[in-house]
C-alpha cells in the first residue's frame, strides 16, 4: 500500500494534478507498473470532467522513474475497452 501512496504523491507532485485511484498494479522485474486515474479538467456536471489514465513506473524501492498519459475520457462515459457502450 505505501507504494501506491508514494507513485500518487510523486505523479502528483510531477504532473501538478490530483491522482484519484490507481485503477491497476503489477510488480515487474525493475520495481512496479501502474495505471493512475487523474483528474485533469474539472466540470460541471462532475460526468462531464475530463479524467486521464497514466502509465506509472516504479523501481523496487518505489521511486517514480517514469510515467506517460495512456488516455483521456470525460468521468461520465463508459471504456469500450472494459466491455461498456
Amino acid at each position: 500500500m505505501e507504494v501506491l501512496r508514494q507513485a500518487r504523491g510523486q505523479l502528483a507532485e510531477l504532473t501538478g494534478l490530483e491522482a484519484e485511484s490507481v485503477s491497476s498494479f503489477e510488480q515487474t522485474e525493475d520495481g512496479w507498473s501502474l495505471e493512475v486515474e487523474v483528474l485533469e479538467l474539472s466540470r460541471v456536471p462532475d460526468t462531464m470532467s475530463l479524467m486521464g489514465s497514466y502509465q506509472v513506473e516504479l523501481d523496487r524501492e518505489g521511486q517514480l522513474t517514469g510515467y506517460r498519459r495512456v488516455r483521456r475520457y470525460e468521468r461520465g462515459r463508459a471504456d469500450p475497452r472494459a466491455g461498456g457502450r
